[in-house]
């Protein structure tokens, strides 16, 4: 049931506390995604799905999207007084944050990284592709003009991946 009210929450995208009470206390399934995500069972869980996959992967796409904090979400102190870390960042837009994805398709992600909204693109590349899972199939990487860096052509260009990117 915990596992199911997680999966309605990363669909619905509803604040915790508006989780339907057929799962439970909300506040009880929080704290156990939270100690689950510190001891990185779902890290784990999401490595072990992407190796049940059959396919082979042949073209990996990556991109960024920005996303916009409200006014009132950064700089809130931790309980113990310190600030929390956060993947936000100043832009022309205000505070945002760069959500990064490896995908395979329309429908699948392998990996995603958070960087603040200032960031540029080519400089989270590095942890994007820590995510991505290895694989001797993997013919080419697609991604826009932000990924055209020498040092990306040359990363790709040794792993004998083609670089599919628009000059810039």
């Amino acid at each position: 049931m915990f596992v199911e009210a997680f999966l309605f929450q990363a669909r619905a995208g509803n604040p915790w506390r508006d989780m339907p009470g057929e799962f439970g206390k909300w506040m009880s399934v929080y704290h156990r995604f939270r100690r689950w995500e510190r001891a990185g069972l779902w890290k784990r869980i999401w490595k072990h799905l992407q190796s049940l996959d059959d396919k082979p992967l042949r073209s990996l796409f990556i991109d960024s999207t920005a996303m916009r904090a409200h006014q009132h979400s950064t700089g809130a102190p931790k309980k113990s007084g310190g600030q929390q870390k956060q993947a936000m960042g100043r832009s022309s837009g205000g505070w945002t944050t760069k959500l990064h994805a490896a995908c395979t398709d329309d429908r699948t992600s392998v990996s995603l990284s958070l960087s603040g909204g200032q960031s540029h693109d080519a400089t989270a590349f590095p942890s994007v592709w820590k995510g991505v899972p290895k694989s001797r199939w993997l013919d080419a990487a697609v991604m826009d003009k932000a990924y055209d860096s020498d040092d990306i052509r040359k990363f790709l260009e040794h792993q004998g991946i083609e670089a599919v990117i628009p000059p810039y």
